[in-house]
């Protein structure tokens, strides 16, 4: 059987003798097709580039002229200011500012009328626009007029921007801005104060100020000023297309902005006032002062456990709303930021080191005579008398200045600078109201032979009012003085609450010696024979024990630079009720000169509507009228 034949050729498959010819056939082709579109496009965007810079480039040029990417200012959302329950005191409230780039507006009008003649001229084109402009706000916001012949003349300007109106309701302004694009709008808030000028001396006003850097609200004075930046948050930042060589003018149409950080709410500030008490005292400082005819008037409500200030009002007050038409006295918080001399006010400084030392008791005996020579000066008693037996209580109850300052000689004088110090005098209470001064105490190491005939009944230094109330807080909270304080507590956007912390409190006598000292000057409103009534029986409430003092200080002479013998400060400041003491105040009357010429009713009547307004239990026990001269 013959074997295989070396000759014959090998059969192979035929898919494999054709692959490789084919694939390199393919690769040709796809190398030619590629190589020919990339010229292609080489080819195109030489054409594309020799066009656009030779025949477009006048118009890409002008039209980067106009406008811009900008960053601007997302004006951050201002914080509230409350009562002690949530009343709100100040807020805002979002606003717009419609405006127009007229001269923009033709130019593209323009460009538009030539393609189509019929959609009218550009004076027809604003005369609508202004009569829908009066048609959504009518003829007048907020004192601006928006009648049609108004913002017809303002879009038919040459200029490059001109605001229509300011202080719009967004959805207003949005009636507009949506049906024509060539209208913008700009953010505004508008400062709002719902109770007008109550307690505006100390939340003081804050409005829009356009042309800052960056536009936003602002506080001018008070508490808006003074904590400003805490109400006004951060501002955000976002890209908008501006006009080029005024970046501040957006250009109106679409919005296309992009935010680039969002804007930080500002933070509000829970006060430490009740918005009914403070309504309460303003209208009776008010009418009071004008009753007696004083200059000024002022009182102060705090409560004696916390310092906090529950009211404090001036009869002279402003509209927070429209500030720029008040006058400086009427923008002055005179409670802090006006100092005068207490008079016999402060000779609860005298009684409080005396009963602490064991100088005296309520019912020691002093011989008082009418007139004390003082070094080079002759001190008399407000009224003229003999040699006469008078109680420690007496003393005060009647407001002998010849028995205080036999007393303040007791005590000696390295104790009562000392005493004055403790009470706070000489330096700011700290309250955080703007504006406040320390008022005056002459140093220790400057005191003349005469200073000690005159600091321990009022004269010869001075302080303000919250001060003075301070000073009788103290001897209400048991001997320890709480620095009064107006801010509660500061609350976040997302309704977070810090409370501010309560600053420490000074020991200033004894527990016992406040109370003895409360006692004593419960004296002062009791009424009986005329030799047994004290100088403020008009300030009693019946049915509460009431502790007291009245003051009435010289003035300066400015002629004579000499005390005066008819201008006087008139104070009075009370603790209520005396036997379980929840309130202070203090009340001063700046010349009064007719009525009573006392300040002693008016803290009758801020007693009365504490007693309602707090629903405070009638004292257990009447008190005890004691003998005052014997």
């Amino acid at each position: 059987m013959p074997g295989p034949s070396r000759d014959r050729p090998v059969r192979r498959p035929l898919s494999v003798r054709g692959s490789a010819p084919k694939r390199r056939g393919n690769s040709r082709v796809r190398l030619a097709v590629g190589r020919f579109l990339l010229i292609g496009a080489l080819v195109a965007a030489g054409l594309k580039l020799v066009h656009v810079q030779g025949f477009q480039a006048d118009a890409l040029s002008a039209q980067a002229e106009q406008q811009r990417a900008t960053p601007i200012d997302i004006p951050a959302e201002r914080g509230s200011i409350l009562d002690r329950n949530g009343n709100q005191l100040a807020f805002s409230v979002e606003a717009r500012a419609l405006y127009a780039v007229p001269r923009r507006m033709r130019v593209e009008w323009g460009k538009a009328l030539e393609k189509t003649p019929r959609i009218g001229s550009f004076e027809q084109r604003i005369a609508t626009i202004a009569e829908d402009i009066e048609k959504a706000l009518g003829t007048q916001v907020n004192g601006q007029k928006t009648d049609r012949d108004t913002m017809f003349a303002k879009l038919s300007l040459d200029t490059t921007y001109v605001e229509l109106v300011d202080n719009v309701d967004p959805a207003k302004a949005a009636l507009i801005t949506d049906k024509y694009l060539d209208i913008g709008s700009e953010y505004r808030a508008v400062r709002v104060y719902p109770n007008g000028e109550l307690a505006s001396n100390i939340i003081g006003a804050a409005n829009w100020r356009k042309n800052e850097e960056p536009p936003a609200t602002h506080g001018l004075i008070g508490l808006e000023n003074s904590q400003d930046n805490l109400l006004a948050g951060s501002n955000g930042r976002r890209v908008v297309d501006t006009m080029q060589g005024n970046d501040d003018v957006v250009i109106p149409g679409p919005d296309r902005s992009r935010e680039l950080a969002a804007a930080t709410p500002g933070k509000s500030l829970e006060l430490t006032l009740d918005v009914d008490t403070q309504y309460a005292l303003q209208r009776l400082v008010t009418d009071y002062t004008r009753e007696t005819a004083s200059r000024t008037g002022s009182a102060t409500v705090l409560d004696i456990r916390t310092g906090e200030v529950l009211a404090m009002a001036n009869d002279k007050t402003f509209d927070p709303a429209d500030f720029g038409r008040a006058t400086d006295a009427e923008l002055r918080n005179t409670a802090v930021s006006s100092v005068f001399e207490p008079g016999s006010v402060n000779k609860v400084v005298t009684a409080a080191a005396a009963i602490e030392d064991g100088v005296y008791q309520p019912d020691s005996v002093l011989q008082v005579d009418g007139q004390i020579k003082v070094a080079d000066r002759v001190i008399k008693d407000a009224v003229d008398h003999e040699l006469q037996d008078m109680t420690f209580t007496g003393v005060f109850a009647k407001s002998s200045n010849v028995g205080t300052l036999m007393t303040a000689q007791q005590v000696g004088q390295d104790r009562f600078a000392e005493m004055l110090r403790k009470f706070g005098l000489g330096q700011r209470t700290g309250s955080g109201l703007p504006g406040e001064e320390a008022g005056y105490v002459p140093p220790r190491n400057q005191w003349s032979g005469s200073t000690f005939g005159n600091l321990p009944i009022g004269q010869g230094l001075n302080l303000t009012l919250l001060q003075m109330t301070g000073m009788y807080q103290a001897i209400a909270n048991d001997g320890v003085r709480i620095p009064p304080r107006i801010i509660r507590a500061e609350v976040s956007a997302d309704g977070t609450r810090k409370e501010t912390p309560r600053p420490e409190g000074v020991q200033v006598v004894s527990p016992q010696t406040a109370k003895t000292v409360r006692d004593m000057f419960r004296a002062v409103v009791q009424e009986d024979t005329p030799q047994q009534t004290g100088t403020g029986p008009s300030a009693a409430l019946p049915g509460y024990q009431v502790s007291g003092k009245t003051g009435t200080a010289q003035q300066v002479d400015p002629t004579c630079r000499c005390y005066s013998y008819s201008d006087y400060w008139v104070t009075f400041a009370g603790i209520f009720p005396a036997d379980n003491p929840r309130f202070v105040v203090g009340i001063m009357l700046d010349r009064p000169t007719r009525g009573q010429q006392s300040a002693a009713p008016l803290f009758h009547d801020i007693a009365s509507y504490l007693a309602q307004r707090y629903q405070v239990p009638m004292s257990a026990e009447q008190t005890p009228v004691v003998p005052l001269i014997l």
